[in-house]
C-alpha cells in the first residue's frame, strides 16, 4: 500500500516496504507498543527521550563503532578515527564542485560515486572499492573483498598522496592489521557517502522543485524529518527501562522508532507534508520528537559532516538546474537500516525524460 506522503504539483507517491508501511497504518500516534514478544516498539517523544538519556548506548548498540571482525573499537580509538575522516571531508570542502559537473543520473548511486570520488580522491583501488554499494548487501563479500585487499602485496606508502583515513591502512603492520584498518576506512567512508547521497536524493524526490527562497538547510531537515537516516534505534533489554516504564518487561528489547515520532500529529502541522519553511523557526537540535541523528545525549558522530556536505551537493544541483523526471510517480523505500528511496532518475529539466 502506497505512503500518504505525495507532492500535489508532481503528483509523487513514496511506496515503504510492507513492513514499513505496517508500522506507520498500525502504531502512528501511539507511545507504544509491542511488536514481537520480546520488542518494544517506542514513538512517543517524551518516553523515547526518558529511555534514550537512561543509559549511554552500548559498543554493540553503536551503529559505526560496533566491533570489528571481534576486536572491540574503544572510544578513543573511535574519536580518532572520527577526526580522521573529518580532516578528508574539510579539505574536500574547500575544493568547490566545478561549474560543469553533470551531477545527473539515477539517484542516490550517482550522489554516491561523486562523493567517493570527490572525499577519496586517489586512493589505492583495494581502499575504493569497498565503498561499492553492492557490499551492503552481504557482509560474507564485504570481508572476502577486505581479505583479499590486505593480502595483495605492494602495499602504498604512507604520505600526503592517501587522505588521511587511507594513511590508517598505509601505516598498518601485518596483516591482521592491514585488515582492521580496511575495516576502520570503510566503517568510516561508507556511511559518509551512503549518508549524503541518499539524503539529497531523498530531498529531492519530497520536496523538488524548490523555490529559490527556500535554504538548503530547511529542505534537509524536513527530508530528515518524512525519512530520517536513523529510522529505529535499538537498545537491548536492560533494567533501565523496566524502571522507565513498568510496560517495558526486564526481557524486553527496546525499538526506538523515529519512523513514527517524526509523523506523530500530537507533535507536527501537517505531519504528511512536505514543509521545509517548518524550519525557519524549529531548532532541530530542540526541537521534541526530532532525532534523525539519534538522541541529545549521544548524537551520531556524522552529523557534522554530512549537513555541509549534503548543502553543497544539493545547492550545486539546484543551480545547475537538474530535477526529478517528470514521468517518475512512484519510488520505493525498501527495508534497509538507511531510509530512502530506492532509485530517482535526475536530469536537465531540458532534456529529462519520462520514465
Amino acid at each position: 500500500m502506497p505512503s500518504a506522503i505525495q507532492q500535489p504539483t508532481a503528483r509523487r507517491t513514496t511506496v515503504f516496504a510492507p513492513r514499513l508501511q505496517a508500522l506507520i497504518d498500525d502504531h502512528l500516534g501511539k507511545d507504544l507498543v509491542r511488536l514481537e514478544p520480546d520488542t518494544i516498539g517506542v514513538a512517543g517523544a517524551e518516553l523515547s527521550d526518558r529511555i534514550l538519556a537512561a543509559r549511554r548506548a552500548t559498543e554493540t548498540e553503536r551503529p559505526t563503532f560496533k566491533p570489528l571482525h571481534g576486536r572491540s573499537i574503544p572510544k578513543s580509538e573511535a574519536s580518532a578515527g572520527i577526526r580522521t575522516i573529518g580532516q578528508d571531508i574539510r579539505e574536500a570542502l574547500t575544493r568547490p564542485i566545478p561549474e560543469r559537473t553533470d551531477l545527473s543520473g539515477p539517484w542516490p548511486a550517482t550522489g554516491h560515486m561523486f562523493l567517493r570520488d570527490m572525499i577519496l580522491r586517489d586512493d589505492p583501488y583495494r581502499l575504493r572499492v569497498l565503498m561499492s554499494r553492492k557490499l551492503e548487501i552481504d557482509p560474507k563479500l564485504t570481508w572476502a573483498t577486505i581479505g583479499v585487499g590486505a593480502a595483495l602485496p605492494r602495499r602504498p606508502a604512507p604520505g600526503p598522496h592517501l587522505t588521511h583515513t587511507a594513511n590508517l591502512f598505509a601505516e598498518a603492520k601485518g596483516y591482521h592489521d592491514r585488515r582492521y584498518a580496511m575495516g576502520i576506512y570503510r566503517r568510516l567512508a561508507a556511511p559518509v557517502c551512503f549518508t549524503i547521497s541518499t539524503l539529497v536524493a531523498n530531498a529531492l524526490w519530497l520536496g523538488s522543485p524548490f523555490d529559490d527562497s527556500v535554504p538548503n538547510r530547511g529542505i534537509l531537515y524536513e527530508a530528515m524529518r518524512l525519512l530520517p537516516p536513523s529510522w529505529n534505534l535499538l537498545r537491548n533489554r536492560s533494567p533501565e527501562y523496566p524502571a522507565v516504564d513498568s510496560r517495558i518487561g526486564p526481557g524486553d528489547d527496546v525499538l526506538m522508532l523515529p519512523l513514527l515520532t517524526h509523523r506523530d500529529p500530537a507533535l507536527w502541522a501537517a505531519p504528511e507534508e512536505f514543509r521545509p519553511e517548518r524550519w525557519d523557526t524549529l531548532d532541530p537540535d530542540g526541537t521534541p520528537g526530532y532525532m534523525p541523528f539519534g538522541h541529545a545525549s549521544e548524537r551520531c558522530w556524522g552529523r557534522h559532516m554530512v549537513m555541509p556536505l549534503a548543502e553543497l551537493l544539493l545547492d550545486h544541483i539546484r543551480r545547475t538546474g537538474l530535477v526529478v523526471a517528470p514521468g517518475q510517480l512512484t519510488a520505493e523505500v525498501p527495508l534497509l537500516g538507511l531510509l530512502g528511496v530506492k532509485e530517482i532518475h535526475l536530469g536537465p529539466r531540458s532534456k529529462v525524460r519520462h520514465v
